[in-house]
């Protein structure tokens, strides 16, 4: 008779996506603008006007789609997983030194090596609003809030973060890295991958428009 099997334990975090709605609404917007008209002018365009139509689509479509719909950050017990316009980078927690917030998030590896965190954009404005909540909390006496520049409690049933949504986030990564680095399963080196299916049709696009301007 075989023993009975025993599931293995879950992750204590499953992957947590993170990615810009905002981003993600102008890339949809841009697609189908873009598509209607070039399809429109490779329908009815006459001479070399379809050729060109079909080249500007192959280089602006996987455009659009590398800087607003591809751009995600995936997080869990293990690594976390950086999709940029081009590349998609894998980093092991214990590869990581540190993720940084100013005039854009990043992400820095033991080596010193910078990967931007294209799907976490920073908000100066967000970031203006959640200073006046913060400083009104102070004001109010609210004992969640510690001071200027630092972290309100996030522990259940305290009130909300006052701080930007990209900042928070950041702050999650930071506490998960912090958990996370001496893990045997988040051990190892960095990944990179290019994203050929992106690079690929745009670089077709240039090579067809370059082909027909240089034909006339």
């Amino acid at each position: 008779m075989s023993e009975p099997q025993h599931p293995q334990a879950e992750p204590e975090y499953k992957d947590r996506t993170y990615r810009s709605s905002g981003g993600i609404a102008g890339g949809v917007l841009l697609l189908a603008l873009g598509g209607w008209l070039g399809i429109d002018a490779m329908i009815r365009g006459e001479g070399r006007t379809p050729w060109l139509a079909l080249a500007g689509l192959l280089l602006a479509v996987p455009l659009v789609v590398a800087f607003t719909l591809r751009p995600a950050v995936y997080a869990n017990d293990d690594r976390l997983r950086v999709r940029n316009p081009f590349r998609t980078i894998t980093l092991p927690w214990a590869s990581v030194s540190g993720l940084r917030s100013g005039y854009s998030n990043e992400v820095l590896t033991q080596s010193g090596t910078k990967y931007q965190l294209w799907a976490i954009p920073v908000s100066l404005r967000g970031r203006k609003k959640a200073a006046r909540r913060r400083s009104q909390a102070m004001a109010a006496g609210d004992p969640s809030v510690g001071g200027p520049g630092l972290r309100a409690s996030t522990r259940p049933g305290q009130p909300p973060s006052q701080r930007a949504a990209g900042d928070q986030v950041m702050d999650d990564l930071r506490d998960l890295s912090e958990q996370r680095a001496a893990a045997k399963s988040a051990q190892g080196e960095p990944e990179v991958r290019w994203g050929y299916e992106i690079l690929a049709p745009a670089v077709a696009g240039v090579v067809l428009l370059a082909v027909i301007l240089a034909v006339g």
